[in-house]
């Protein structure tokens, strides 16, 4: 039996919560858990938007690169 293994080179995963904190904590959750695959962060990117109401939204974008 052959047996092969790819790696994921890249992976992006995109994030939101109503609280900037929360957001941190989802990101950093995620960080750790790509690194048992070996990916790193390769870049991040983030907005905030207020609705009508005054709500605010919190958005991130995080691109994982395979580490070397």
């Amino acid at each position: 039996m052959n047996f092969q293994i790819d790696f994921i080179e890249d992976k992006v995963e995109f994030f939101d919560a109503t609280d900037l904190k929360v957001l941190e904590k989802k990101i950093e959750a995620k960080i750790e858990e790509n690194k048992a695959i070996l990916l790193g962060v390769h870049s991040v990117s983030h907005q905030m938007y207020v609705t009508e109401k005054g709500q605010t939204f919190y958005t991130a974008v995080v691109h994982f690169k395979r580490q070397k």
